[in-house]
Parts: structure tokens; C-alpha cells; sequence
């Protein structure tokens, strides 16, 4: 039987922090995705066009979804996505349960669970509603991209203004992308 080396579980749990804070590092908070807002659109689109955005992305969004957990925990804790996502749009959650008051793009104020299913018939979570600086949903994205790849790869049809001549899905084809994982 081999004497007990503590030296070895010293060592060891150095190696395993050090496996953890390099895991750390290479992900952020998925909260550091979002910006901040009061709810107010009609203000976020001014502040859009203030700062030079291409536009504002929504993501509607439940407590209990697996797919939303998913993004936030795959996706949009990513650096890379943060960055790209963070210089081109403001970005903000929209809870589909919620009864908070958010006042839309055009003004009417409503609560977050009404403008989430009345205005953009939001019934399956999560969706990625991306507005232009006028407030018009310019492309939709429902469900869970199968990875960071192709959430940015999301990000570049709608920054390149690729919606106004084909399909997320022929433009993932063209980009030699697959349907499917």
C-alpha cells in the first residue's frame, strides 16, 4: 500500500482551480449580454441611432425554458458573440410570462407578457427579434442556435442585410453552413 502523499492532493487541487479559472476566463455572465433598459423602446431606438447600432435585438425569454438556459449558459456567455452582438445592437430580454409594463416601438404600453404574445406571437421560447432602427422586425430566430458559430453567423445576416433577399437557412447554406447539427 502506497504511503499517503499529501503534497499529491495539494498539487491536485492546485490543477483542478487552475482547469476552473481557465474556464472562467474563457466564458462571461450571460447577463453581461443584455443591456440595461427601463423598458421603454421608443427610447432604446433613439438611443440605438445615438450610438451608432444597426438596431435592437429582443430576446423573448421564460424561467422555466430549457433552450433559453441553454443559450445563456453555450451561447451568450461567449466573449466573441458578447462583442459582436454588443457593437451592433442594444440588447434587452423580454420575459413572455412577465407582467412588467414595456412600452413597444410605437408607444402603446403593455405588459412584457402581452407584447411578447399579442404583438409578435411569441409561443415558443426562445426567439431572437431583431428590429431595425425604425422599430421594424427585420428577422426572427426561434428556438436554440446549435452553438456560438451559428448564433454569430445569425448576427452577421441581419448586420449585412442579408433578410432583405433570402432565408437564415439559404444564407447558412451559402455560407457553407449545415441545416442541421
Amino acid at each position: 500500500m502506497q504511503p499517503f502523499r499529501p503534497y499529491l492532493l495539494g498539487l491536485t487541487l492546485l490543477l483542478l482551480s487552475a482547469a476552473q479559472a481557465a474556464t472562467a476566463a474563457a466564458t462571461r455572465d450571460a447577463g453581461e449580454f443584455f443591456d440595461q433598459t427601463f423598458g421603454d423602446f421608443t427610447e432604446e431606438l433613439e438611443t440605438a441611432r445615438d450610438e451608432g447600432k444597426q438596431g435592437i435585438l429582443l430576446m423573448f425569454e421564460m424561467d422555466e425554458c430549457p433552450f433559453c438556459h441553454r443559450m445563456k449558459t453555450t451561447v451568450l456567455n461567449q466573449p466573441e458573440v458578447q462583442d459582436y452582438f454588443k457593437e451592433h445592437f442594444l440588447i434587452f430580454p423580454v420575459d413572455v410570462e412577465g407582467d412588467v409594463e414595456v412600452t413597444d416601438f410605437q408607444g402603446n404600453v403593455a405588459p412584457q407578457k402581452d407584447f411578447a404574445l399579442k404583438q409578435f406571437r411569441v409561443r415558443a421560447t426562445p426567439v431572437f427579434a431583431f428590429f431595425d432602427l425604425e422599430g421594424n422586425m427585420v428577422a426572427r430566430y426561434t428556438g436554440a442556435t446549435r452553438d456560438s458559430d451559428e448564433f454569430l453567423l445569425l448576427g452577421r445576416y441581419v448586420v449585412d442585410q442579408a433578410y432583405k433577399d433570402t432565408t437564415f437557412t439559404k444564407y447558412k447554406r451559402a455560407q457553407g453552413e449545415p441545416d442541421k447539427p
